[in-house]
């Protein structure tokens, strides 16, 4: 398929596709069949699949970086289930805080909102009184 048909197929935009393939995150074939001087690139299902993994792995908080390493090292066959193990534990790790940190900007946003309900009696709460 072509760029229009995968963005279409992937629900990306024209121009993230792009961008993806400038950051080496997509590596479509290129036709000599059709586009001349300037070949089309053509898409594959492997494709499809590698967007899906990519937006799953940015939606996981993996910066574009990690992504293009992880993808780099599943191209050369260079990954083991030891290797998935450390990145999934890392991933983990991240996640985790993450929690926190939304756990803490819950907390206090319902306090803010409480304090509002009730006609804003005495001092708002502080954020920082709950480590967001």
């Amino acid at each position: 398929m072509l760029i229009s048909q995968f963005a279409k197929a992937t629900g990306l935009s024209v121009d993230t596709v792009r961008f993806y393939i400038a950051k080496g995150l997509l590596k479509p074939e290129r036709s000599a069949r059709k586009g001349g001087a300037n070949p089309y690139q053509v898409f594959s299902a492997d494709d499809v699949t590698a967007a899906q993994m990519i937006r799953l792995q940015q939606s996981l908080g993996y910066s574009l970086a990690e992504i293009g390493a992880l993808a780099e090292e599943y191209r050369r066959g260079t990954g083991s289930p030891e290797r998935t193990a450390e990145v999934l534990r890392k991933q983990i790790v991240r996640l985790e805080e993450r929690q926190r940190e939304l756990d803490a900007a819950l907390v206090f946003l319902k306090s803010k909102l409480e304090w509002v309900e009730a006609g804003q009696p005495g001092s708002a709460p502080a954020p920082n009184a709950y480590l967001c």
